[in-house]
């Protein structure tokens, strides 16, 4: 029985063209610049975001953190959402590893920092202050539903941080599923930014890897971070080879996964007991919690899920997230429906009710 694993994007696997590319990669050294195939890469992510020069990375964690130290020293100080993945999932890396000390402000349901409370935020110059050096943007914004952040918002941002004397970097793990869902451009999408991150290796389905994008002078900083942190790989073009074919093939299909996603969501809000988020989904995440009434709780509907071989994340006591990609089809979404409708219609014992 094939699993419909909807736990994350981040279980996707190589196409089998990935594949291909990946045994036919032309390398080279990465560290001494001469990888012709990660050059390639960084090219074309660069001008598929408007700036001048992109770096490979291993991750989006990796990437964020390359970008935040490259921008900040220490005992500078970054502004950000209070549930952004930079500030709840990557480890504490920029204070731990960069001394950056966090300013968090309240995301708003869109993902969004209302602005004037970033205004204030911005330290006034203070011996007892840090200095305020960066504000850092999620698009799209994971914990905030998978919605997207639009251009003109990320443009007013850019134009506040830029009138403070602040740099703006943008958290664009899902960047190309924010331009799909709003039909618009990541170039557009990032232009506000002076860098930008973006995986390869979530919803483009390439088995590793993230971008850096910036101008010059900044990658020329990111470059000698990625070294400090471990980054510097060899041959890495065997793996840059499926992010290039990510790139070629991968963007426009996403739109698929956002109406699968929607499929998904209009199928688990006609079961009793299951409510799906207000809005939900805007791109490929679904978030949807069990009913107060119902006396089980979502890694027991988890479990129970697990061998009708249907995986799904439980993100709170009864609330899940959902996540459609290249390996959910219209027969998964069928099969998740039913699998949850089933559960949640079989009758509790009263040994196993926990209210």
């Amino acid at each position: 029985m094939e699993t419909v694993d909807l736990r994350s994007d981040t279980v996707t696997r190589p196409t089998p063209e990935m594949r291909d590319a990946m045994a036919r990669a032309d390398v080279g050294d990465d560290v001494y610049g001469e990888d012709p195939t990660v050059n390639r890469l960084q090219a074309i992510a660069a001008e598929l975001t408007g700036k001048e020069a992109g770096l490979f990375v291993a991750s989006g964690t990796m990437g964020n953190l390359t970008a935040i130290l490259a921008h900040c020293g220490r005992g500078d100080e970054v502004i950000l959402g209070d549930k952004a993945h930079t500030f709840l999932f990557e480890a504490g890396g920029i204070s731990a590893l960069g001394g950056v000390h966090s300013h968090q402000l309240p995301n708003q349901p869109d993902g969004s920092l209302k602005l004037e409370d970033i205004q204030v935020a911005i330290r006034d110059d203070d011996s007892h202050f840090p200095i305020s050096r960066l504000i850092c943007l999620e698009n799209t914004h994971n914990r905030c539903g998978g919605t997207f952040l639009t251009v003109d918002y990320t443009r007013a941002v850019g134009d506040l941080a830029a009138q403070n004397g602040l740099q703006l970097h943008l958290d664009g793990a899902r960047l190309f599923n924010a331009a799909v869902a709003q039909e618009a451009s990541a170039r557009d999408l990032a232009a506000p930014a002076d860098s930008v991150t973006f995986c390869l290796s979530k919803a483009l389905c390439a088995p590793v890897g993230s971008v850096v994008c910036g101008s010059q002078d900044f990658i020329y900083r990111a470059h000698r971070i990625r070294k400090q942190l471990g980054g510097g790989m060899r041959q890495a073009g065997v793996l840059a080879a499926a992010g290039i074919v990510a790139l070629n093939t991968m963007v426009e299909r996403l739109r698929e996964d956002h109406a699968r996603a929607k499929r998904l969501a209009e199928g688990i809000a006609s079961i009793p007991g299951m409510d799906i988020d207000p809005g939900n989904p805007k791109t490929n995440m679904v978030f949807c919690s069990i009913s107060p009434d119902v006396p089980l709780y979502a890694e027991e509907v988890a479990a129970r899920l697990k061998p009708q071989g249907v995986l799904v994340g439980a993100v709170g006591p009864r609330r899940f997230r959902l996540v459609t990609h290249y390996w959910i089809d219209d027969a998964g979404v069928e099969r998740a429906v039913n699998a949850f409708s089933q559960i949640l219609r079989t009758p509790v014992p009263a040994s196993e009710y926990r209210p």
